[in-house]
Formats: structure tokens, C-alpha cells, sequence
């Protein structure tokens, strides 16, 4: 972008932003930055301006800046949620789509500040983020780079399974302690007097009850990990319900900010030929693909049919209230599944072929894979399986079976952070089977 193009840019940005008060969105102070795509694809690659290094995200960023070098798709901006948050424009950009692009980050930003899955956000977490890189670095020059790659391998294999809202452990009942009683000279006497504890309370086993935020059990039950080790763990959870949110309201957020970029575009002062590149760029957002599910496509036309069902003040407060599953579940329609044209398909020998069009099938397809962020709920439920310190894990079958392979490469990484067996109890061809890790690179199946 020139110095002139950066000048009508600027003196744009200011109407968008008081546009984009009138309509009521509520957003953290915004700080733009034009960035060239190598910086883009970077910060896209990790998620992030400042994290640590890692080669997944060496691998992320060749594959995306590829893409982009041959015109096979484009990150547009990237959108940093915190307080101020921060929106980073690509400098190839027209000056128009970059104005699109600052109304789209704007509600976004709405979006982060009022949605209640963001409430407990560390809205500082790039300086958080930026703490921790600075201790790998530490931890590579004291330990060797080799020792903490092959650990953060092992924790980012299984960094999705956390658990974003654990439910509070009840108090006993009749557990409630009574304040001591007063010290005496004849307290010995009165203790012969007292019943034994039953042979229960003396000593029952540690056993935590089952979860599914396995990188906490690990950090709290893995006995012989180091400090350093629990450090990389606890901080790749807090990365992970950082960014948890995002992953639970896509559907939505893409949605949400797709209606209100194009609204407060059609408040601005146009030209002819800005008109028709909006239209183009706008149609091209939210063009439905053959062969997955555009998530601007679908958030953009159930906020539309919420609206002009039941008015303005619903779709914000849907926006407050709901994440993507009870989004689906309360307010995709019959009448939006007609018109949308949307089915499920699968994959049947060499060929696709579409496995459900009624409207109630469709709905729950969709929100079956979008359940849990996509991931498969796996259970630690033992930590001391068969009195040896084993670990025993449970995939909460609901009728889609892991991927074999999958768990072949990934129970080592487990068993790696864990040093000693691991098995993960599943469901295969109707069968409950047992995966075991038994060492570096041993998995063995069984059936039960």
C-alpha cells in the first residue's frame, strides 16, 4: 500500500469504527497494523506475534505461504484477541478490502468482549505467551534443544484434551469438620473412649475421580516429571483454553462479523467500482463449498433469519449467550436447512455419496462433528491401573471409532510423558478393545 493508500485507509477506519458504535457493538480499543505476508503467515502459522518454536509451526507456515504464492488461498487479516485487541491487515490488500476487513475484525472483537465462553479470557496472553517462549528458550540451552523438542512433541500430540469448564467436586456429606475441641490434660482419656476410623477412612486409595482434561491429570499425577516438564504442560493448557473459545463459537464469531462488515460497508460512501469489488469480495466470503461447511455461509444466514424472526435484540443477545452447538441446536431450521441446500456425506469405496438430507439428521451431523471442537472425548480414569502406576484411559465412545493409526502414534507420546504403561480402552467394530503402550514405540491391541 502506498503512503496515499495508507492515508485514505487511516481517515476510513475512523468512520468504521464510529459506524460500527452506532449500531450498538461493544469491542476493546482496536490497534491496526499493515503487514506484509510473510509476517501474516507467520503469525497465522502460530497462532499468535510472539510464541514459542516449535517445527509444527515451521511445517504450518510453508504450507500456508505456498498456498498463498500460487493463488490457492489468502489469509486476509488475523484478529489477536485481547485488551487492546489487535487486527493485522495484509499490505497486498486493495485499500477497499482492508476497510472490509477493519469492520470485520471490529465485530470481532465485539464478539471476544462479550461472549460468555470468553469471560475468564487472559485478555494479556501474548505477554503471556511471550514469558513462556522465553523459558523454552532458557530450557533448550540448559537441557539440550533435542530433550525439550521431544517433550513438547509429546504434549502437543494431546495439548486439545482439556477441559474448558470442570465440574465441581460436591462436599461429603456428614464430611463437614468440627472445630477442635479445647485442649486438656485428660485428652488422652477421653480419646479411649472414641471409636476407631473404619478401616476406610485409614488409608483408601488416592484415585482421582475421571476427566477429560488430561494435560492437568498428567501435570498432577505424572509422578516422575521435572519441574520443567510441568511448566511446558501447564502453560500449553493455558494456550489451549486461550484459544479454546475461538474453536467453540467459529460458526458463530465468522457469522457475527460477516453481518456487521456488511453493514457498516454499506454505510460508507462508495464509489461504482468499490461497490462492485465489495460485492465480489463479499459473495466470495460467504460462498458455500461442495465439500465442507463455510462457517461465514451458515453463522451469516441463522443471524439473519434470528433477526427477522424475532428482532434486532435477539441476535445480540444470542451472540452473549450461546456457542456453536446450541447455536445449531436451538436456531438452524427446516426452513434454513431447504435453503441452504446443506446434507451430510461420506465417503463410500472410492466415491462420495450424500448419507442424509432431512433436516433433523443434517442439524445433529453437524453438531456431532463440531462437538468438543472436533476431538474425540478421552477419559484418564487410573492412574495406578493394575497397583503399577499405569495409566488407563477410556475414549467416551458415541458411535465413531478412533483412528487406528492415530492412536498407534500417539499413545507413545503419552507413554513418553508418562514413562511408564499406558492404555487406552475403546470401541472397534462393535468390540471394546484395549490399546497398550508398553514402551517407546510398542502398541499392542486386544480384544476384552
Amino acid at each position: 500500500m502506498t503512503n496515499e493508500d495508507m492515508t485514505a485507509l487511516t481517515a476510513a477506519i475512523e468512520v468504521i469504527v464510529e459506524k460500527a458504535r452506532d449500531f450498538g457493538l461493544d469491542f476493546f480499543d482496536m490497534r491496526y497494523e499493515v503487514c506484509p505476508a510473510d509476517i501474516i503467515y507467520t503469525f497465522g502459522a502460530y497462532g499468535m506475534p510472539s510464541r514459542f518454536s516449535h517445527w509444527s509451526f515451521g511445517k504450518s507456515f510453508h504450507q500456508m505461504k505456498t498456498h498463498y504464492d500460487y493463488g490457492l488461498s489468502k489469509i486476509y487479516e488475523l484478529v489477536i484477541n485481547s485488551d487492546p485487541c489487535y487486527a493485522f491487515l495484509l499490505d497486498s490488500n486493495s485499500v477497499l478490502q482492508n476497510k472490509l476487513i477493519a469492520a470485520h475484525v471490529l465485530a470481532h472483537c465485539d464478539f471476544f468482549k462479550n461472549n460468555y465462553r470468553f469471560r475468564t479470557t487472559n485478555r494479556q496472553m501474548v505477554a503471556t505467551m511471550s514469558a513462556f517462549a522465553n523459558r523454552v528458550l532458557a530450557y533448550e540451552h540448559d537441557l539440550g534443544r533435542e530433550k525439550v523438542e521431544r517433550f513438547l512433541d509429546a504434549a502437543l500430540a494431546i495439548h486439545e484434551h482439556v477441559d474448558p469448564s470442570p465440574a465441581k467436586k460436591p462436599a461429603a456429606k456428614g464430611k463437614a469438620e468440627k472445630p477442635a475441641p479445647k485442649e486438656t490434660p485428660y485428652d488422652d482419656l477421653w480419646a479411649l473412649d472414641r471409636a476407631d476410623p473404619p478401616p476406610e477412612a485409614k488409608g483408601t486409595p488416592n484415585r482421582p475421580e475421571p476427566t477429560r482434561d488430561l494435560l492437568l491429570f498428567l501435570m498432577e499425577r505424572a509422578s516422575d516429571l521435572e519441574d520443567w516438564q510441568r511448566d511446558i504442560l501447564s502453560s500449553l493448557r493455558q494456550e489451549m483454553l486461550y484459544f479454546r473459545p475461538q474453536m467453540e463459537t467459529k460458526i458463530m464469531n465468522e457469522g457475527w462479523a460477516s453481518i456487521w462488515h456488511a453493514r457498516i460497508m454499506r454505510e460508507l460512501e462508495l464509489t461504482p467500482e468499490e461497490s462492485v469489488e465489495f460485492a465480489s469480495m463479499h459473495a466470495s466470503v460467504l460462498a458455500p463449498s461442495r465439500f465442507q461447511l463455510n462457517p461465514y455461509h451458515l453463522g451469516y444466514h441463522i443471524f439473519e433469519d434470528i433477526e427477522r424472526r424475532f428482532g434486532r435484540d435477539r441476535i445480540f443477545e444470542v451472540r452473549e449467550t450461546e456457542t456453536d452447538v446450541s447455536f445449531l441446536r436451538n436456531y438452524l431450521t427446516k426452513e434454513l436447512c431447504d435453503t441452504l441446500d446443506l446434507y451430510l456425506f461420506a465417503k463410500s469405496g472410492d466415491e462420495w455419496r450424500i448419507t442424509a438430507t432431512g433436516w433433523e439428521k443434517v442439524r445433529d451431523g453437524i453438531i456431532r462433528q463440531i462437538s468438543n471442537c472436533g476431538f474425540p472425548y478421552i477419559y484418564a480414569e487410573d492412574h495406578d491401573y493394575q497397583r503399577r502406576g499405569e495409566l488407563y484411559l477410556r475414549h467416551g465412545f458415541e458411535g465413531i471409532e478412533l483412528d487406528a493409526l492415530y492412536v498407534r502414534r500417539t499413545l507413545p507420546h503419552v507413554y513418553h510423558i508418562w514413562q511408564r504403561p499406558v492404555h487406552l480402552e475403546t470401541v472397534e467394530d462393535e468390540q471394546r478393545v484395549l490399546y497398550s503402550c508398553t514402551g517407546p514405540q510398542e502398541v499392542e491391541r486386544r480384544v476384552l
